[in-house]
């Protein structure tokens, strides 16, 4: 601009105009340097697909434990083992706790990866708390976060003793026997139910809605899991992910 100006003005201005172009530029320096960091990283990449510092940090707790889940690992084997992956999953709810109690949690992505670790809990509470950060996130935009919301809301019932309605959750059978001499891997798998389930509560077309299979697709996940594989993709409605 100061120099458009400059070419503009007569001989006698040059000068003056100089001077304000040097001292502009001097205060245009001074704002570069000062300036936070963050302003030369605000295109957010796979890496960090967050700007602010909080939230990378409940996306990391998110990461950590997607890393440790045994749901959708090779063969369904997670690289820690049980005890770990409970240790780690208490720790790692402890601090997403301390992150909502901030309010550092803010993003619909945030409140999903919240919801998340607390699916991944141990009581009632936990599965509870997960589908109100679950129902958050999709009230924030987050579409995905509808399969959540209804897992959560089965996991919970079931904690509860009641049936679960979506018919996402596929607890070890208590009447199967367990067989001592079976593959660790295969039997991770085998000897599933999805009872207790009242299945009659909800249209298949509400399951949809929340991107949960209908209940014939739930016949062959069951019949997938109870053969000692994982169903994966179709643990969700198809054109849906989680």
């Amino acid at each position: 601009m100061t120099e458009i100006s400059a070419s503009r003005s007569c001989s006698k201005s040059r000068p003056l105009l100089s001077l304000l172009a040097s001292i502009g530029a001097a205060a245009l320096l001074a704002v570069v340097l000062l300036a936070p960091s963050e302003n030369f990283a605000q295109t957010p990449t796979a890496e960090q697909p967050r700007a602010t510092g909080a939230a990378r940090s409940i996306h990391q707790l998110y990461l950590d434990d997607q890393t440790e889940t045994p749901a959708g690992k090779p063969g369904g084997v997670s690289p820690v083992t049980e005890k770990e992956f409970k240790e780690h999953g208490a720790a790692r709810r402890e601090q997403a706790r301390v992150l909502l109690a901030r309010r550092e949690v803010k993003t619909a992505e945030d409140y999903h990866d919240a919801s998340l670790l607390f699916q991944h809990g141990e009581s009632a509470d936990d599965f509870l708390l997960a589908h109100i950060l679950a129902v958050e996130a999709v009230i924030r935009g987050d579409e995905r976060s509808k399969w959540m919301a209804a897992a959560t809301l089965d996991r919970y019932l079931q904690a509860m003793g009641k049936p679960q309605v979506f018919g996402t959750q596929y607890p070890m059978d208590p009447n199967v026997p367990i067989d001592p001499k079976a593959d660790q891997h295969v039997a991770m798998y085998k000897g599933r139910t999805q009872n207790p389930f009242n299945n009659q509560l909800l249209p298949d077309s509400v399951r949809l809605d929340f991107c949960v299979p209908d209940l014939e697709h739930q016949k062959q996940n069951l019949a997938t899991l109870n053969s000692g594989k994982y169903p994966d993709r179709g643990m969700v409605a198809p054109g849906c992910t989680r």
